[in-house]
């Protein structure tokens, strides 16, 4: 699956952002998991956050990531994840404190990591967490993908539309407008 794209790092660090501009530059694209189970959690008084059951979220996303991947094995050329499978596999570790014995596919070798950037970082509904527990999960990424065999690409903190360049050049894609 080298053409499925991580984009994870740190909380309120612009994934969404670069995600949306990809998506409007023609990409496929797939919304991040965690922010879809918080919203439907929080509507339907479920309990599977990260806030109040780590696991229970982290094995939830695990379901919405796997569903995800088969939904997008049918759509061409590069698609671009917001989080996924592994960021919740990292999650679990965490909350175990050991691998997963999961049986995880692969994407391709480049995982895109934004760095913590606290003139962007917003709290909400969503998101409540504050910067200082954001700069320990992207710690705990940028260890965890290497472990993995993911080679990780610091995103620059420049514009959204700087940021797709460097994505693309990167990847070797040729630019494309919508």
């Amino acid at each position: 699956m080298d053409r499925f794209i991580i984009i994870s790092g740190c909380s309120g660090g612009g994934k969404s952002t670069l995600l949306e501009e990809l998506r409007r530059r023609g990409y496929a694209t797939v919304e991040e998991p965690g922010r879809r189970i918080v919203a439907e959690e929080l509507a339907n008084g479920g309990r599977a956050l990260p806030w109040v059951d780590l696991a229970a979220f982290a094995w939830r996303a695990i379901e919405v990531s796997l569903a995800d991947i088969h939904a997008a094995k049918q759509l061409d050329g590069p698609v671009f994840f917001d989080r996924g499978l592994l960021d919740a596999t990292a999650a679990l570790e965490q909350v175990y404190g050991e691998r997963s014995k999961l049986g995880l596919p692969r994407f391709n070798r480049n995982v895109f990591l934004t760095p913590p950037w606290p003139e962007i970082y917003v709290n909400d509904s969503e998101r409540r967490h504050d910067m200082k527990a954001a700069v320990e999960e992207y710690d705990r990424l940028l260890s965890f993908y290497p472990s993995l065999d993911y080679e990780t690409v610091l995103l620059p903190k420049v514009s959204v539309e700087e940021r797709v360049d460097f994505v693309q050049s990167y990847l070797g894609l040729k630019p494309r407008q919508s």
